[in-house]
């Protein structure tokens, strides 16, 4: 082992310790309060059991010792395996998805707290075990990037609240019973009862803040300079999914169309729900439709382009794997092609479209449209012909119940949505740069 490596693992022994320690306290929380107010002594020894476990590891945490810091390492040969999948973004797209499928198809199972708790247990030990990579540490342990990989954490506690309660709240109306919200329905003061933990949580975030402010140093860089720039130059993190567009469509398209599109779409919901069961209280089944076209838009489309560009994106905006060296030197030579390029110079062996020289502008105008006639069809086909194909089959029972203008709304809002993962997986498999490019106007598409 180098030594580099070798001065790594004894800086983070005393922090890779504490965590096996808290995680051990953690389960042994669980233990207590499943076997005192669950009154389930099996389940209580379960993570008793795994308190045990972690408290196992933390002395070879704290011992800094390269080959007791081996024992609670990620394999090499795994850690290569998951550099060589997660660096291939679609991998990573489609996994995300098919992943966030299964927890919807199975949301039953997944729900339950004992699964839940499981799972957690599953991500801290995998963070625990990577952080002994130095590659994967520096990342994760990036002031900058701390906060981003607890807000991982916190949405899939509420993502799994929310469904939680969503699977109760069906399971007890197919019985014939009410939302457990309206059980709960009476008024509660203001004052002391929601002041008081007002309160609370106010000294608890302040103490958090505060230890938070000691323990991580403020991710201060030096003086800007068009001399020299960061490698990567990333936006915040709530802009890294806007920053992830930029790859795929012109800033005006990624910049302005598309989040202005998302900001009339939230306030048109009101205007084209014509759902009106489900308020008030947590329901799947009411709102399937609803349900999985918010946590697609949100989770699929925003949430993992945020992870992408926080712990996958590097120097040269290439991809590199978590494990993997953040090289500056790395080189994907990418020859990306555009439609009208595909179509003329490859499908039909001939050269692009072009005005002669003199040509008045109207003229160059009419080769400009020749050339770009097959992506300008294609996309007009998409925004014109699939709205009414989607009324006549799979959204048939929308158009109907919304009316002609409503579902044309929701139509083109849906499809608006869609052309970023279209056009990411035309990226990807067939390296195409733009449907239209009309360079001439700076209107590219």
């Amino acid at each position: 082992m180098h030594v580099n490596e070798a001065e790594f693992l004894q800086g983070i022994s005393g922090f890779l310790g504490s965590y096996y320690v808290t995680l051990a306290v953690l389960n042994g929380i669980a233990a207590l309060y499943v076997w005192e107010r669950l009154e389930k002594s099996r389940l209580a020894l379960v993570w008793l059991a795994l308190a045990v476990f972690f408290l196992a590891l933390s002395p070879l945490a704290f011992s800094g010792d390269s080959r007791m810091m081996g024992i609670i390492s990620v394999p090499g040969s795994i850690r290569n395996l998951v550099n060589v999948v997660m660096g291939i973004p679609w991998a990573y797209s489609t996994g995300t998805l098919v992943f966030l499928s299964l927890l919807y198809f199975f949301r039953k199972f997944f729900v339950k707290p004992v699964v839940a708790w499981s799972g957690l247990n599953a991500a801290l030990l995998l963070m625990g075990l990577s952080i002994t990579n130095p590659s994967f540490a520096t990342i994760v342990t990036k002031p900058d990037n701390v906060p981003i990989v607890g807000l991982v954490f916190l949405l899939g506690f509420f993502t799994w609240l929310g469904a939680n309660k969503a699977v109760t709240n069906d399971q007890r109306m197919k019985q014939g019973l009410e939302p457990t919200e309206k059980m709960n329905s009476e008024k509660i003061l203001v004052w002391p009862d929601l002041v008081y933990t007002e309160l609370i949580c106010m000294i608890a975030l302040t103490a958090l803040l505060l230890v938070w402010g000691i323990l991580l140093q403020a991710p201060l860089e030096e003086p800007a300079s068009s001399v020299k720039t960061p490698n990567p130059s990333k936006a915040p993190w709530y802009f890294l999914g806007l920053q992830e567009m930029l790859v795929y469509y012109d800033p005006w398209m990624a910049g302005v169309v598309l989040p202005s599109l998302i900001i009339f779409g939230l306030m048109a919901i009101p205007f084209i729900d014509f759902n009106k069961q489900g308020n008030g209280y947590y329901t799947i089944e009411q709102r399937k439709f609803a349900y999985l076209t918010f946590q697609f838009g949100f989770l699929v489309l925003w949430v993992t382009l945020i992870v992408l560009g926080t712990f996958l994106r590097g120097p040269n905006w290439n991809f590199f794997g978590p494990y993997e060296i953040w090289d500056p030197h790395k080189v994907e030579a990418l020859n990306n092609i555009d439609l009208s390029e595909y179509f003329w110079v490859i499908g039909l062996e001939r050269a692009l479209p072009s005005a002669p020289a003199g040509a008045g502008a109207i003229e160059q105008i009419g080769y400009i449209i020749l050339r770009e006639l097959p992506g300008i069809l294609l996309l007009a086909g998409y925004l014109l012909v699939m709205p009414p194909l989607m009324a006549m089959t799979v959204f048939r029972k929308f158009f109907f119940r919304m009316g002609f203008l409503r579902f044309m709304l929701l139509a083109n809002l849906l499809l608006f949505m869609m052309l970023l993962p279209i056009k990411m997986v035309l990226r990807w498999t067939v390296n195409l740069k733009y449907i239209i490019h009309i360079d001439e106007y700076f209107l590219n598409f």
